[in-house]
């Protein structure tokens, strides 16, 4: 496949980029240049389909201004996702091929993808062009349902800003938090990974996206229906397994916020080198709506039966005898059951903040 003078190598699905800034297809892009005047690759990936349709419909109108604000110093790439993990396969083909920064417009789901993209088999994905002297920045338009990792930052759901941002270029490295399935496969997300109750209302509320932030609050009402707290063994640092009885939720946080706007873990932060572990134990459904104002302003960890404490590396498993299945999930992405491990690599990409 090739993008208007870049030759992309299929690595899964092909993806589709439109070039807003065309060059002819036999001149060579500049990688070695280090002057301010080379221009800069940018690659959009975009859910049109994102927040109902309302994704495509914001990013049509967002265009001209985006490209009047970025066009005189950058080449710009349009890439339209046609359905899950495809983000995935255009992040790794635009790493590969040397982009400046790939750009995810839409929510925290098409951003936890563009993310993972930036891995393959355990590893960072580097240009292929040995010639490239620059890391591929990852970039945020925030256009979706929610944009929780967007408030880490206290960025407003604004995409002039956020091409404000992108237009000023400044990096700064963060965090990526791992998750080990089964069979050792990776998996990677920036805001926050949760277990039992939480992952289990993240997906319920999947299906009521039509209900915007409101879904989450809908998915955790109905998954308290029938829900039993569970005693769970873990692990932190790798030091000696402990049980936590009666847990409702264990909530694992590079940055601060999930579930549209809940400051579940209130001290993390993407640049620190370690995670907020947050333990919420035998909560009942009153609970959750008494407390739900706490947990929304970040207030919950004063709380009766709120355990906070750090980790860069986090092993959960049921307790032996225990029948049911407990949902995992990360950035509102369903991953299975336990057991998982969880793990920091720090400072693993860098963000155009």
């Amino acid at each position: 496949m090739a993008y208007l003078g870049i030759a992309v190598v299929a690595i899964a699905k092909p993806s589709f980029i439109r070039a807003e800034h065309p060059m002819a297809a036999d001149l060579a892009i500049d990688r070695t240049a280090s002057s301010p005047s080379r221009r800069r690759d940018l690659v959009f990936v975009v859910n049109p389909r994102g927040a109902n349709g309302r994704t495509g419909k914001e990013w049509e109108k967002l265009l001209p201004y985006l490209r009047s604000r970025l066009g005189s110093d950058c080449n710009i790439f349009e890439s339209l996702t046609s359905g899950p993990c495809h983000a995935i396969d255009i992040t790794r083909e635009a790493i590969c091929e040397g982009a400046d920064a790939v750009i995810a417009v839409g929510g925290d789901g098409t951003l936890h993808e563009v993310v993972n993209g930036f891995f393959w088999g355990g590893k960072p994905i580097c240009s292929h062009d040995s010639e490239v002297i620059h890391t591929t920045a990852l970039g945020l338009i925030p256009l979706g349902t929610g944009s929780d990792f967007a408030r880490t930052f206290r960025w407003k759901n604004d995409p002039h800003e956020a091409i404000e941002r992108i237009a000023k270029g400044l990096r700064s490295r963060i965090d990526v938090g791992v998750v080990l399935g089964r069979r050792d496969e990776s998996h990677y997300f920036l805001n926050v990974a949760d277990i039992h109750l939480s992952a289990k209302a993240g997906y319920v509320a999947s299906r009521y996206k039509r209900f915007g932030n409101l879904c989450y609050v809908i998915g955790a009402l109905q998954a308290f229906w029938g829900h039993q707290n569970r005693d769970l063994k873990i692990k932190v640092n790798n030091g000696e397994w402990e049980v936590y009885t009666k847990v409702t939720a264990l909530c694992i946080g590079n940055a601060k916020f999930f579930g549209g706007g809940m400051k579940i873990t209130p001290n993390a932060d993407p640049s620190s080198g370690d995670f907020e572990v947050v333990i919420l134990q035998d909560f009942r459904w009153y609970d959750f709506i008494l407390k739900l104002h706490k947990l929304y302003n970040g207030t919950h960890l004063s709380v009766k039966n709120v355990i906070s404490k750090r980790a860069s590396s986090i092993e959960v498993e049921e307790v032996e005898g225990s029948n049911n299945n407990i949902y995992v999930q990360s950035d509102g992405e369903f991953l299975g059951f336990l057991p998982r491990k969880f793990f920091i690599l720090p400072a693993a990409i860098d963000m155009i903040q």
